[in-house]
C-alpha cells in the first residue's frame, strides 16, 4: 500500500512523480544480490539497545530490514516503513532467517501520518524530513522515546558519502533544537569513524515527557 496526503491535482501529479523517482532510485539500489547495507544492525542503535524500550516500534526508511530486525530481537513489536518494495521484500527474507516478525508498510513519507501516541519506540536512521518530526511526536507515548541518527553539515566536506543536497544535512546542534521539550538520554555531535571510514553525524536518544 501506498499512502498519499490531500492534495490538488497538480501538487498530487508532482508528489507522485516525486516518489516513484524515489522509489526507482531505491529499488535499483535494493535490488543487489546480497544487502547493500549489510545485515548488522547501525552500531549506535546496537551500543545502545539498553536504553530503547520494548512494545510496538516503528522504524523510519527501514529500506532492507537491519534496523527493524534488532529491534524485534530486543523484544519489540515493529512496523517498518519504507518507501522500496523492493527493500522491505527483503526485509521479509531477513525476517524469516533471523525467526521474528515485523510489520512492512511501502508509504511515501512525505505524506506519512502516525495515529496518536501509537509507538513506545520510533527509530529514525540517516533519514531526514524536518516536517515529519511533529508528527513524530504526536505518535510517540509519553514516555516513549526515539532514537535517532543522521549526517551534519560537515559530512559534505569529509566526501565519504551521504546525500547530495544541503537540505538532508542537520546544522550543527539542529538536531537537540527539534527535539525541544524532550528529556535528552544520549546525546553526541561530530566526526566519528565507524565501519571503516570518518562520517559527521548527529545521535540522540530522547524521551516524551
Amino acid at each position: 500500500m501506498i499512502i498519499f496526503g490531500q492534495a490538488g491535482h497538480g501538487s498530487r501529479q508532482r508528489k507522485e512523480k516525486g516518489l516513484r523517482s524515489d522509489q526507482t532510485r531505491w529499488d535499483e539500489r535494493f535490488r543487489t544480490k546480497g544487502f547493500a547495507l549489510g545485515k548488522d544492525a547501525n552500531s549506535f542503535l546496537r551500543k545502545n539497545i539498553r536504553l530503547l524500550p520494548r512494545g510496538k516500534a516503528i522504524d523510519i526508511a527501514a529500506g532492507e530490514g537491519r534496523n527493524a530486525v534488532c529491534l524485534a530481537l530486543h523484544g519489540c513489536d515493529v512496523d517498518a516503513v519504507d518507501v522500496s518494495p523492493v527493500g522491505l521484500k527483503k526485509a521479509r527474507m531477513l525476517v524469516r532467517e533471523m525467526g521474528v516478525r515485523i510489520h512492512t508498510l511501502v508509504a511515501d513519507l512525505d505524506t506519512f501520518e502516525f495515529e496518536k501516541e501509537r509507538y513506545a519506540l520510533i527509530a529514525n536512521f540517516y533519514y531526514l524530513s524536518r516536517k515529519l518530526i511533529p508528527k513524530m511526536k504526536k505518535g510517540l507515548r509519553k514516555g516513549g522515546r526515539i532514537i535517532f541518527e543522521t549526517y551534519v553539515v560537515d559530512q559534505r566536506d569529509l566526501r565519504t558519502g551521504g546525500p547530495r543536497h544541503l537540505k538532508y544535512f542537520l546544522k550543527h546542534n539542529e538536531l537537540l533544537r527539534l527535539f525541544r521539550g524532550f528529556r535528552i538520554l544520549f546525546y553526541r555531535e561530530g566526526i566519528f569513524r565507524e565501519g571503516g571510514r570518518k562520517k559527521a553525524v548527529a545521535s540522540l536518544i530522547a524521551e516524551k515527557i
